[in-house]
Formats: structure tokens, C-alpha cells, sequence
């Protein structure tokens, strides 16, 4: 794994401070985009665009999928022309964001972004022009709105394989930094230099992951280098924008190959640190329990099943339980009252590294709890249990828990049987737990009674010798 993760091919140093004025040119004849495959919603506004003086291109990801025969989820416009500008070519644009502007471009349910070219950010922390692009004292950027030029834009951009510019009216790719080479040889590769350019925005390093993990691509050995040093810096990104790149990258399909990287980086530390800290105290099962999980993910995922992140944070989150609650236990707490007690400290320490809406905050406790209550199944417990709206994802995660490891006494078996069983065998389930529960608690009074018959025989016989 590490030896893919880590490419450093026949180059040195792949970075350079500045991307070349001169683009290599592409012909159609030396690509395999077409044009007709593009949303045709994004070509009319890149025509438009071009038709009102100002350069337009498809950028980013819709490129790079489209050469690695993926289908895009999006398509992206960069352009010359500024937000205004847009939205005076377009009436149903409007204007969005304000660390970074945008403008979408309305069609019916589809929507086309539209991003101002970019251009590199000063290096003395004062704002560039009027935009203002600002950073804070460890060289993160606080606000992005410095605009440049075509080439500043390729500059500016992140890697090498998100920095080709497609035009759909020649059909012609300009490539700024030998992105068509990178994608080639299944490479990502920052632009410029990695250190300054995962200070600028710590996030980078995470989408270096999840790029590496969809396009099964290795990462350049320069642009690894920095992460372990650097990796802390998430900790200064908003706990809000933490939980929508992990959502990315783990509810994208790729999740059990991304967790695979974070941990071989070390970025899973800053993101779960109380999980990696499980993952140290019980590595094998902690390892098997999260891994399973994002393999299941995965599975759903490509099935078109729907997901929750609830679930995923709940087996993220759950080796971490048990090892906070069984600290508890040791400290003398009941072992109910300690699941209670360290459920209700990790979510909140786990919220202030990467916020959880309380919805799904919610569903995480529900789930846990669950777990103890499908032990008790008397009565019409196990009906009422089973008419919870919280009950399959409860199942599921008790079947995720065993395939880990745990024990549980053949309790997902019980309950996978009695979700198949009529009336009659559901009674039948529940009358031959409560017959095993007398046994068991006959055979308990029974032996609490021969102790008690020993003893006060101990006792006679030891009155007896003294007299």
C-alpha cells in the first residue's frame, strides 16, 4: 500500500513556484473528449461566454473524469469574465459564497458553476485589490476572491490532474503542468510548493486522499512528504467545513480505501482523535470493526441503497465507546451508566473536531442504546423493538459488531430468525428465552441455596468443635 501510495516515479522534484506562461495544446486528435459528452447546458454557457469577449472553459474534475472514462457528477466553468459580469449574461444566475464567490447558473434541476479565473495569493498577508484574499498567521487563506488571469488560474489550482482547461468549441485542452502526464501514470501532484501550499489550505491534504482513493491513483512522494508534519493544521479548519470533507470522502464509494490512507498518513488522528486512540488500545479490532463498515458503505453505495452518515460516525465512533466506558467500569461506575456517561462525552469532544448535526447526533445515540435493549426480548419487548423506525439500522449494526468479533451469544442469529418467524414461532422464540431464564435462575437459587446449606454446615460443625 504505502509503496503505491507514495510515487516518486523518474523526477526529482515535481514542483515549481510557477506554472509555464505557454500551455501544452492538445488537438482532437491527441484526446479522446467529445464534446457531445459534456453537459450541454455547460457548452452553451462556455459558447455564450465566448461569444461576449470573455474565455471560457470546462475545468477540473469533469475533465479529468471524462479522460479516465468516469462519468462526472458535475461540470465546471472557469472563466475571464467576474460574478457581475455572469450575471449579467445570464438571468438565471446568482451569485454565491463569500470566502470564495461562484455564480450558478440555473437549468431546470441542473446547475452549472461558473468560477472567475483565480490568481496566486501575496505573500505578505495584505489583500491583493479591493477582492481582498487574506490570510491568518500560519498562512491559511481566509478569503479567496483575488482574480487573474488564465495561466494564475492554472497556477493557482491544487493538482496537476484538476489544472486542464477543455474547450468544447475547438476541442482543445490546455494543460498547464503536465496533468494529461499525471493522469497517465495515475499520479496526483500538488502545483507549487506542497508545504506552502497545504498551509495556504490545510483541506488540501484531505483531498489528496480522496482523489488518491476514487481514481486509485498513488501520490507523488513530494506532495506526501509535508502531511505528517502538517497534519495538526486541521484542527484550525471549522469543525462545519471538516464534516462536509468527510462526508466526501467517505459516502463517495471509495471509503474503505480512503480510511486505508488516512491511517497510513496520519490524518485520521486529527479528524477521529479518539478513535485513534482506540485504534492504538485495540488496533485488530478497531481496524475490522471501522474497516467492514466502509466496505459495507461502499457496497450500499454502488447498489444505490441509501446511507447515513449516523451510522457511519456510529461505527467510527464505537471502539472509542467501549474503550471509554470500560475505563469506567474500572473506576466502579455500572457498566450501563458508564456506555451512558462515555456516549454522552465522545459525541460532544467528537463535535468540536468535526460538527454533527444533532439529527444524526440523535440517531448515533439511538443506535448505541439499542444495542444493550435488543439483550432484553420478554414479553412484547422484541415487537415493540421491532416496530422501532431505528431498529434496522440497530440490526445492522449488531451484525457489523459480530462480523468484528464481538461476542453476543448468537444474538444477531436470534434476531435475524425472528424477523423471518410467523406469530406462532415469534412466541415460541419467547417463551423458549423465558423457560432458558428460569432454568438459569433456578439453577442460580439453587446453587445460592447449597452455599448457604454449606455454610451454616461450616458453621455447626465449627460451634460443635468448640464445645
Amino acid at each position: 500500500m504505502l509503496k503505491k501510495l507514495f510515487q516518486s516515479f523518474r523526477y526529482p522534484l515535481r514542483y515549481t513556484q510557477h506554472i509555464q506562461g505557454t500551455p501544452k495544446v492538445l488537438n482532437s486528435d491527441q484526446h479522446s473528449l467529445e464534446r457531445a459528452k459534456f453537459s450541454r447546458y455547460a457548452v452553451n454557457i462556455i459558447e455564450r461566454l465566448q461569444n461576449a469577449g470573455y474565455q471560457a472553459y470546462l475545468v477540473g474534475g469533469c475533465v479529468r473524469d471524462m479522460l479516465l472514462n468516469i462519468t462526472p457528477k458535475d461540470f465546471d466553468v472557469a472563466t475571464s469574465a467576474t460574478p457581475e459580469q455572469i450575471r449579467n449574461e445570464f438571468r438565471n444566475a446568482r451569485i454565491i459564497g463569500r470566502r470564495f464567490k461562484l455564480v450558478h447558473i440555473h437549468f431546470g434541476r441542473e446547475i452549472i458553476e461558473v468560477a472567475t479565473f483565480r490568481a496566486h495569493h501575496p505573500q505578505n498577508y495584505e489583500a491583493a485589490n479591493t477582492n481582498q484574499s487574506s490570510r491568518n498567521e500560519s498562512g491559511r487563506i481566509l478569503r479567496d476572491n483575488v482574480y487573474g488571469t488564465l495561466e494564475e488560474d492554472a497556477q493557482r489550482r491544487d493538482f496537476t490532474i484538476n489544472a486542464l482547461y477543455y474547450d468544447p468549441v475547438s476541442n482543445h485542452i490546455l494543460d498547464y503542468d503536465n496533468g494529461i502526464h499525471d493522469i497517465r501514470n495515475n499520479l496526483i501532484c500538488l502545483i507549487g510548493d506542497p508545504m506552502q501550499r497545504y498551509q495556504e489550505d490545510p483541506v488540501r491534504m484531505l483531498r489528496a486522499v480522496r482523489f488518491a482513493a476514487k481514481l486509485n491513483f498513488g501520490i507523488e512522494k513530494h506532495t506526501a512528504a509535508p502531511i505528517h508534519n502538517l497534519a495538526p493544521m486541521l484542527r484550525e479548519i471549522p469543525s462545519a467545513r471538516l464534516f462536509e470533507e468527510v462526508l466526501k470522502m467517505f459516502l463517495s464509494g471509495y471509503a474503505a480505501n480512503t480510511f486505508k490512507i488516512l491511517v497510513d498518513l496520519q490524518l485520521f488522528d486529527p479528524l477521529f482523535r479518539a478513535s485513534a486512540e482506540a485504534l492504538k488500545y485495540n488496533p485488530i479490532y478497531t481496524h475490522t470493526l471501522i474497516s467492514e463498515a466502509l466496505i459495507r458503505t461502499d457496497l450500499r453505495i454502488k447498489q444505490n441503497k441509501s446511507v447515513t452518515p449516523a451510522f457511519l460516525f456510529a461505527a467510527l465512533l464505537w471502539p472509542a465507546l467501549l474503550m471509554r466506558a470500560l475505563r469506567l467500569q474500572e473506576r466502579g461506575m455500572l457498566p450501563k451508566l458508564a456506555m451512558q456517561e462515555a456516549a454522552h462525552k465522545l459525541i460532544i469532544e467528537q463535535c468540536q473536531h468535526i460538527t454533527i448535526p444533532k439529527r444524526f447526533t440523535m440517531l448515533i445515540r439511538e443506535i448505541w442504546n439499542i444495542q444493550e435493549r435488543m439483550l432484553y426480548r420478554s414479553g412484547k419487548r422484541a415487537d415493540l423493538l421491532l416496530n422501532n423506525p431505528r431498529f434496522r439500522a440497530s440490526y445492522d449494526f449488531l451484525l457489523l459488531r459480530e462480523s468484528a468479533g464481538e461476542q453476543t451469544g448468537g444474538l444477531g442469529e436470534w434476531w435475524t430468525n425472528y424477523q423471518n418467524a410467523n406469530d406462532s414461532q415469534r412466541r415460541n422464540m419467547i417463551h423458549n428465552l423465558d423457560s432458558k431464564r428460569d432454568r438459569v435462575g433456578d439453577d442460580l437459587k439453587k446453587r445460592c441455596s447449597n452455599n448457604t446449606k454449606r455454610r451454616h454446615s461450616s458453621i455447626n460443625a465449627a460451634g460443635a468443635a468448640s464445645e
